[in-house]
């Protein structure tokens, strides 16, 4: 892939809805594949951080104002840098904590799928990871792991939104 590509796209309703072109370009991969997402609020480089990740300068949007950039979860497929044969897909989050958004469910949700894609999550934080920062975690990712399904009318639209 050349650019990243809109994975799960913020729809209508509070929804988020797989984007059908990107489960395209995921079935065509046969090779193995390491998923790398990256979750922690809104305007602290995730974006720039991905784009290190595929050796590139540019790829994943980059604002340069206060407001967030990244909606739903971005995808990029390059090749693994270590690993010959093996395909790596990043995952770039939608910021946590935009205050614009005014639903911490929606947060919680992106947060979730990101733990539930990928097989390496990175999360971005400042200053340092402490004690109560992984129980700030803790009640979100529990409780909507608790409470998470799936529109099953994705099987008659093809489309999979998740509620």
């Amino acid at each position: 892939m050349d650019t990243p590509v809109c994975l799960i796209d913020t729809g209508s309703e509070g929804k988020l809805c797989v984007q059908e072109s990107a489960l395209q370009i995921l079935q065509q991969i046969q090779e193995p594949v390491v998923v790398v997402a990256v979750v922690g609020l809104y305007r602290t480089g995730k974006s720039y951080l991905m784009n290190r990740l595929a050796g590139k300068q540019t790829g994943f949007a980059l604002g340069s104002t206060i407001e967030s950039k990244t909606k739903g979860i971005w995808m990029w497929c390059v090749s693994h840098p270590t690993k010959a044969g093996t395909t790596l897909v990043l995952l770039d989050t939608e910021g946590l904590g935009d205050v614009d958004k005014g639903d911490s469910k929606h947060d919680t949700k992106i947060f979730s799928l990101a733990v539930l894609l990928s097989s390496t999550l990175v999360l971005n934080s400042r200053g340092t990871i402490d004690n109560r920062a992984i129980e700030d975690l803790q009640y979100p990712f529990i409780h909507t792991l608790y409470n998470f399904r799936v529109d099953i009318s994705w099987i008659s639209t093809k489309k999979c939104c998740f509620l």
